[in-house]
């Protein structure tokens, strides 16, 4: 066997199992890590503008949520934006 049979051989070993790997069924770990890397995307910029709506609530005078409520709803925003965009890009 010359060195292009055995270049052949393995490029069509490894098509087999590129190709057996995309129709194999996701793991549990796949769609533990799949669904941890939406919530987080979710989350974070949430979490983000409550922390951040809430100091800058401490620096205004009297009580005031007003800025914590805005930055929560577009947390909000931002976050459904990005799970969005990484479906798109992951589907």
């Amino acid at each position: 066997m010359n060195f292009r049979d055995k270049l052949i051989a393995h490029t069509r070993r490894d098509v087999q199992r590129l190709n057996g790997k995309t129709k194999r069924p996701a793991t549990w770990i796949g769609l533990l890590l799949y669904g941890g890397t939406l919530g987080l995307l979710f989350v974070v910029p949430i979490v983000g503008g409550a922390y951040l709506g809430r100091w800058l609530d401490t620096l205004a005078t009297g009580y005031s949520v007003r800025w914590t409520v805005s930055l929560i709803v577009l947390g909000i925003a931002v976050g459904g934006y990005n799970v969005i965009r990484f479906l798109r890009e992951h589907s």
